[in-house]
């Protein structure tokens, strides 16, 4: 049988490729990608335990079993990427133009809102001792979104908000410009200013998107996080999910 394997951040260029169509035996499972990868990517063996997998933009671990057809995503660590006044709204957007907060949350507020606290991730002129040129942000787009609509749902059943944004820009950005946007409304403001912690700092650590940074002297993938155990070890769904948002 045939799938559909995603190399994203520095395993595509690992690869030298975005994307290939792997023949496997059946039965197959995640791990047998896993086993041609090593053997097939130089380098590649060294990334495979701090590595992520999907099948149809949803995390499974290796012994998750491997369809005719299925799209399967190898993610790195990833980089450290509606105004109803009705509870439980949440927004979550991939964009690829600049990131205007004040447009995006003009119609946020409510008159219920006691506190609305927002985050905003900013492209600096340094990193690693080194003088930042630009950064370049890519993501697994369809999961990504999909990915940051479940931690806005998970934010409202947590904490006591009425209505979360997120917004994650891609591609080349500047120093000064921003990369992500989080905006949480509430009642009270110890809500807000939790929910919205919780929210970036899970975001850095699950959500499929990565940053390269450019310096005068070369280009390096930024260095991320380790996946949250259940993430690498998570069974595949009995239900093939849809393919889009």
């Amino acid at each position: 049988m045939q799938v559909r394997v995603l190399f994203f951040g520095v395993l595509r260029d690992m690869a030298g490729h975005s994307a290939q169509q792997l023949e496997l035996s059946e039965p197959a499972t995640l791990g047998d990608v896993l086993r041609h990868c090593e053997d097939s990517i130089p380098g590649f063996h060294a990334m495979g335990r701090s590595l992520a997998m999907s099948i149809n933009q949803q995390y499974a671990g290796p012994e998750a079993k491997l369809h005719a057809g299925d799209e399967v995503a190898l993610l790195p660590p990833v980089s450290g990427g509606s105004s109803s006044a009705l509870k439980g709204a949440s927004s979550a957007r991939i964009v690829h133009e600049k990131i205007d907060a004040a447009v995006i949350l003009e119609n946020f507020k409510c008159p219920s809102d006691g506190a609305m606290v927002t985050f905003e991730g900013v492209v600096r002129d340094n990193s690693r001792g080194r003088r930042t040129l630009f950064l370049d942000y890519e993501s697994y787009e369809e999961m990504a979104i999909k990915e940051m609509n479940r931690l806005a749902e998970n934010a409202l059943a947590q904490f006591a908000i009425r209505q979360v944004v997120i917004v994650h820009r891609v591609g080349r950005l500047y120093v000064g410009e921003t990369s992500v946007l989080i905006a949480v409304a509430s009642e009270h403001r110890a809500a807000a200013f939790e929910a919205c912690r919780w929210l970036i700092d899970t975001l850095k650590r699950t959500v499929p998107i990565w940053k390269k940074e450019h310096f005068e002297d070369g280009a390096v993938w930024a260095d991320g996080e380790p996946f949250p155990s259940d993430i690498q070890e998570s069974p595949r769904p009995s239900q093939k999910p849809a393919s889009k948002c």
